[in-house]
C-alpha cells in the first residue's frame, strides 16, 4: 500500500537530536533551580524561553517517531508531513519568542531592573557550554531538513541567550549600568528573527507543494524530453514528502515504434539517480491519448 519507506534526513539524525533534548533539559533545571535560589528574576524569565525550546526540540523527535511509522490505507505516503509541521510550529513559536523578547526590552529600557549579575553570569556560562556542545552536534544535520534546522535554531537562539547574558553580566557587574541586559536582549530579538522567517517560509513551501530547491525543474523537464524514444513530457510535477524525501510525476508521450517498458526505464533512472528524487509516477502514453486527459 503507497510505496517503500525511506529514512528522512531528520530520521538519520535522531540520535544527535536526542543528546541534544538531554543536555537541554538538563541545564533547563540547571537555571530553574538557580533561578530560585539567587531569588534571580532574570535566570527565571530566561528558563521560561528555555522551556519553549526543549519543548520544540522535544516536538521535533516526536515528529520524527510519528515521520517513521510506515504508509498505511489512509496516509499511503505515510507520516513524513509530521517534521514539517514540527518545523512551521518551532518557527511560530521562536516568531513569538523573538517578538516578545523585543517587548520586554522595551519594558526594561522604560524601567530596567536591578539584577543579580554575578548569579546570572554562572549560570548563563553553563548555559553557553550546553548551547556550544548541541550546536556542535546539530550543525551538519541542519542543512538536510527543516525538522532539523527548526531545532538548531532552537539551539542558536539560546547560545546568543547566553552569550548576551554573559555580556550583559559583565557589564552589569563592572559599571552598573543595567540597560545592557534589555540593549542585548533585543539584539538578540533582532538576529534571531530573520532566520526563523526563512525557516517559516521554506516549510510553508514544503506545505504548499512547492518545488523543492534542490531540484531544478527546468533542467529536469529538459533532460526528460531528451531520453532516447520520448516525443514529449507535460503535466511534470515536484514536491517534498519532507526534507530530503521528494517526489514527482510527469506524463511522457513515446516517440513512434518506441517500446513502452524501455522507456519507463530510461524515465525512472534519468529521474532517480541524476536528480534529488525518491519517488517516481511516471504515465507513458501515445501521442493519441491527450484527448483522454484533463488537466487542472
Amino acid at each position: 500500500m503507497g510505496h517503500d519507506h525511506v529514512q528522512s534526513a531528520a530520521s538519520r539524525n535522531k540520535r544527535s537530536l536526542t543528546i541534544v533534548f538531554g543536555l537541554t533539559s538538563f541545564y533547563l533545571i540547571i537555571e530553574i533551580i538557580g533561578g530560585l535560589l539567587t531569588k534571580s528574576l532574570a535566570l527565571l524569565a530566561d528558563a521560561g524561553h528555555m522551556l519553549t525550546d526543549v519543548a520544540g526540540v522535544g516536538l521535533a523527535l516526536l515528529a520524527i517517531r510519528f515521520a517513521e511509522r510506515p504508509a498505511t490505507p489512509e496516509r499511503t505516503y505515510g507520516y513524513y508531513r509530521f517534521e514539517i509541521l514540527a518545523a512551521l510550529t518551532n518557527a511560530v513559536v521562536l516568531i513569538l519568542i523573538s517578538l516578545y523578547i523585543l517587548y520586554e526590552a522595551y519594558q526594561r529600557i522604560l524601567n530596567p531592573p536591578q539584577v543579580e549579575s554575578a548569579a546570572m553570569l554562572g549560570v548563563a556560562a553553563i548555559g553557553l557550554v550546553v548551547n556550544l556542545i548541541g550546536m556542535y552536534i546539530l550543525r551538519a544535520s541542519a542543512e538536510e531538513s527543516l525538522n532539523m534546522k527548526g531545532a538548531y535554531f532552537e539551539v542558536l537562539s539560546d547560545l546568543l541567550t547566553s552569550i548576551g547574558v554573559i555580556a550583559a553580566g559583565v557589564i552589569m557587574l563592572a559599571t552598573g549600568w543595567y540597560y545592557a541586559d534589555p540593549l542585548i536582549s533585543a539584539g538578540i530579538g533582532l538576529f534571531i528573527l530573520p532566520r526563523t522567517w526563512a525557516l517559516l517560509k521554506d516549510a510553508i513551501g514544503v506545505l504548499l507543494e512547492g518545488t523543492p530547491t534542490e531540484v531544478n525543474i527546468a533542467a529536469l523537464r529538459e533532460s526528460l524530453s531528451q531520453i532516447e524514444g520520448v516525443a514529449a513530457v507535460h503535466d511534470l510535477h515536484v514536491w517534498s514528502l519532507t526534507s530530503g524525501v521528494n517526489a514527482a510525476s510527469f506524463h511522457a508521450v513515446l516517440s513512434e515504434g518506441a517500446g513502452h517498458d524501455e522507456v519507463l526505464a530510461r524515465l525512472h533512472d534519468q529521474t532517480t539517480k541524476n536528480f534529488k528524487i525518491n519517488h517516481v509516477t511516471v504515465q507513458v502514453e501515445r501521442p493519441d491519448f491527450a484527448r483522454h486527459e484533463t488537466h487542472l
